[in-house]
């Protein structure tokens, strides 16, 4: 990776919630008038295989669209798709769980709990919404 990749990439870390990189990546995003909809595939990783399992990619879950800090004076929706596979092994279907947004909101974690400190709730309407 180039120096300048490093340093792009290591900013994007900034804009994005904490560690969500790690296992999503971006791709595609769209500006719109008012908003920023970023789309996120899960990476091909298992966090926590069963031993002596093998599992195949079988498609994604529905996407999930949670409110994220705003940018630039327009709304941003992070479009997450997270990954499902089959075990072979039991046939079972399977996905990774994330704590992605706060509870009782599509918000992020990062983003409901700066609205807490900020507004004392995380709004059901409005731009913050």
């Amino acid at each position: 990776m180039t120096t300048e990749q490093e340093v792009l990439l290591a900013f994007v870390k900034l804009v994005f919630p904490r560690e969500l990189l790690d296992y999503f990546e971006v791709v595609g995003f769209e500006i719109q008038e008012e908003n920023i909809n970023v789309q996120l595939n899960e990476r091909d990783r298992i966090l926590k295989p069963k031993q002596g399992h093998t599992y195949v990619k079988n498609g994604f879950l529905p996407e999930c669209k949670i409110t994220d800090f705003p940018l630039r004076d327009r709304k941003m929706t992070l479009l997450v798709k997270r990954r499902r596979w089959k075990d072979e092994k039991t046939g079972e279907s399977i996905s990774n769980d994330y704590k992605l947004v706060d509870e009782g909101t599509r918000h992020s974690v990062e983003f409901a709990a700066f609205l807490k400190e900020v507004l004392g709730q995380v709004p059901d309407s409005g731009f913050f919404a």
